[in-house]
């Protein structure tokens, strides 16, 4: 599934992907669909380059081709030439030059610019709405750390738009230094004679898929007291943010369901009321499925929609761990039934979902089955496709909307 959504993700970028033409190594929890965030090309170029399909395995110590690409930049509000010129370090006319164009040219939201190789070099860059020091790091593969060096700045530093950043030198690429970005570490779990994989996955915060592909097992497989299983840690770096008022962009697939698991309690925040409500994850593998607390909560989140449970879409932040994350909510619960056993087959089930499993973990809240909340390029469970309201949402509650 994540390397189905890599070509959204790329898409949303919204500035340029530097040239990159290296060989890199890859290491134990690699995939090409990772290597091909990391270095910010599009999954099909990368497998192409090295004569690999999607079920190609990638082991540990294989050398992995990054394709080179042309920089590439997409126009947003209040590009011209002119600024996109200054932006890259080169003269104007070689950049309309570059892209056919007169100085009388009408560049519009989402041209793509192409960048002339002379400014490919370039070691200063201008920040546009909705830059981070991570995603400038990310686009220019150097790491993080290496970035905050060069300007003389830390990690908590504002970001403005119109600040100019240097670029650190080639020799601290992402080819050189571990990525900046969110990554995976591995520890070892010794079952007890209580756990099932899927008990396993979840108490461990990791969908049940990765659990089993991360120790070559599948649906049918059991495990026994005293197995030792692999399980991968994902960490997810903070991200800078606008403002204090909006919330981490964090992509669903590789940060925000792992900052926000199975069984993760938060609060939730409506934009546009100010008020918030208690809410769990309970299940939701292609956007988070969620449950409000107890009976208040309910009530309150039932307000905040109107009155009346509806598949309303609002703009809201996820309150967790300290950390604020840009989501967006539907407020109908659906597919469960406060009165049957969780997990069983009912006969009945919220909002005309008819007999099937009970989506109700969280009893006594007056809430029969759950609400969804979607992260940054999660999908629906219907059709697998992302939902342009709920992302229209998202952008906004991070500010950049």
């Amino acid at each position: 599934m994540k390397k189905q959504i890599l070509s959204i993700f790329a898409a949303s970028l919204l500035m340029a992907q530097p040239c990159l033409a290296a060989t890199y190594t890859a290491k134990k929890g690699d995939t090409y669909w990772l290597i091909a965030q990391r270095y910010g090309v599009s999954l099909s170029e990368l497998l192409k380059a090295n004569g690999a399909t999607e079920s190609s395995v990638l082991n540990i110590g294989d050398a992995v081709i990054i394709p080179s690409a042309n920089t590439v930049h997409t126009a947003v509000k209040g590009d011209t030439y002119w600024l996109i010129a200054q932006r890259y370090g080169v003269s104007l006319s070689e950049l309309l030059k570059a892209n056919g164009a007169t100085e009388s040219s009408v560049l519009n939201i989402g041209d793509k610019v192409t960048i002339p190789s002379s400014g490919s070099a370039s070691n200063t860059y201008t920040a546009v709405k909705g830059d981070t020091y991570w995603l400038i790091a990310q686009r220019f593969g150097v790491s993080l750390s290496a970035l905050l060096k060069a300007n003389n700045i830390a990690e908590s530093s504002v970001l403005n738009i119109g600040d100019v950043l240097t670029i650190p030198s080639s020799g601290n690429t992402a080819a050189d230094t571990p990525s900046s970005g969110p990554y995976i570490t591995y520890k070892s779990y010794t079952v007890k004679s209580s756990d099932t994989l899927w008990s396993i996955a979840i108490d461990c915060g990791i969908p049940f898929s990765e659990l089993l592909e991360a120790n070559g097992l599948n649906e049918n497989s059991y495990v026994y007291q005293g197995q030792v299983l692999t399980i991968p840690v994902h960490h997810v770096p903070v991200k800078s943010t606008v403002s204090s008022a909006f919330g981490e962009l964090l992509d669903w697939w590789s940060e925000a369901q792992y900052v926000v698991p199975i069984n993760a309690e938060f609060t939730v925040y409506d934009i546009g009321t100010g008020r918030s409500f208690k809410a769990k994850r309970t299940v939701g593998a292609n956007h988070a499925d969620c449950e409000t607390l107890t009976a208040e909560d309910t009530r309150i989140m039932t307000e905040i929609w109107g009155g009346t449970p509806n598949w309303g879409k609002r703009p809201v932040l996820i309150h967790i761990n300290g950390r604020k994350i840009a989501a967006s909510a539907a407020g109908m619960y659906h597919a469960g039934n406060e009165w049957a056993d969780a997990g069983v087959w009912t006969d009945w089930r919220s909002d005309n979902y008819g007999p099937g499993i009970n989506y109700d973990y969280v009893k006594g809240n007056n809430a029969s089955g759950h609400f969804d909340i979607h992260f940054y390029n999660s999908l629906k469970h219907n059709d697998g496709k992302t939902d342009s309201a709920h992302q229209a949402n998202i952008m906004k509650a991070a500010g950049l909307n």
